[in-house]
């Protein structure tokens, strides 16, 4: 079993070789796949020490800053494993709960597993009130939406069957990524898992980059895909998508 870690890189020199370290301790057969989205901190040349150094590592540089979800867009398009996991490049998840996350796919049970910050006894950062309140307003109404009952819409650790997550077309470019795959996936009639992880939440002042503004453009995101996607899609089978053609991608 071969887990495709896909990685969005943009100016996290400060967190980047820890968390790499923490991706490649996990005792899996990890791909870990590092999308560099025009960073100009110097996070480019420590993936490519870290390339050199570990064979499990492909770095992809994206040519500018285009965004969260154009990254992801490219590194799903480069997994080559049995299942895809996104792993932000900061240190607010934690890479030795993946086995968790992956238990019920690899036990056929499900097509797509989302890590949940608000379940279970797993230890949580305590910081902001009002990130909370949006959040939970979200997941509210993307629910309302799909009519699925999750309980972390917003999670970065979402882990798919790399068929699954390679036949659905990622249209976002930023952090609308996690409202447009949530509704596409419950179109889709797919089974979706919940696992409750731990999280490690940083501030402003630590790095954080998502805003006020990335939660009005969720909001959009999820009434434009509602009303586009259509109900009851059919369930992407395992044996049928085939791996994409990456003779021609440039790394």
């Amino acid at each position: 079993m071969k887990l495709s870690v896909v990685m969005p890189v943009y100016n996290e020199r400060a967190t980047l070789r820890e968390v790499v370290g923490k991706v490649l301790a996990v005792p899996l057969e990890i791909e870990l796949i590092c999308v560099d989205d025009g960073s100009r901190d110097g996070s480019r040349e420590i993936l490519a020490e870290l390339q050199s150094e570990h064979p499990q590592i492909r770095v992809v540089l994206q040519p500018y800053n285009m965004g969260k979800g154009a990254a992801l867009r490219r590194g799903i398009q480069e997994a080559t494993g049995d299942y895809v996991i996104i792993q932000d490049a900061d240190l607010e998840y934690d890479p030795a709960e993946y086995p968790l996350l992956l238990e019920p796919l690899i036990q056929g049970k499900a097509d797509v597993v989302f890590g949940s910050r608000f379940l279970g006894g797993a230890p949580h950062r305590v910081l902001y009130f009002w990130h909370s309140v949006g959040n939970s307003v979200l997941t509210l109404l993307s629910n309302c939406l799909t009519n699925i009952n999750l309980s972390d819409m917003e999670t970065c650790y979402k882990v798919f069957r790399r068929e699954v997550i390679q036949s659905i077309p990622i249209e976002e470019n930023r952090f609308g990524f996690e409202p447009e795959i949530t509704v596409k996936v419950a179109r889709r009639n797919l089974r979706i898992y919940e696992v409750g992880i731990s999280y490690w939440g940083r501030t402003y002042e630590e790095g954080k980059k998502i805003g006020w503004k990335d939660g009005v453009r969720a909001l959009y995101c999820l009434l434009k895909y509602s009303l586009r996607e259509h109900r009851n899609m059919p369930r992407v089978e395992a044996e049928a998508v085939a791996a994409p053609d990456r003779s021609q991608a440039s790394r």
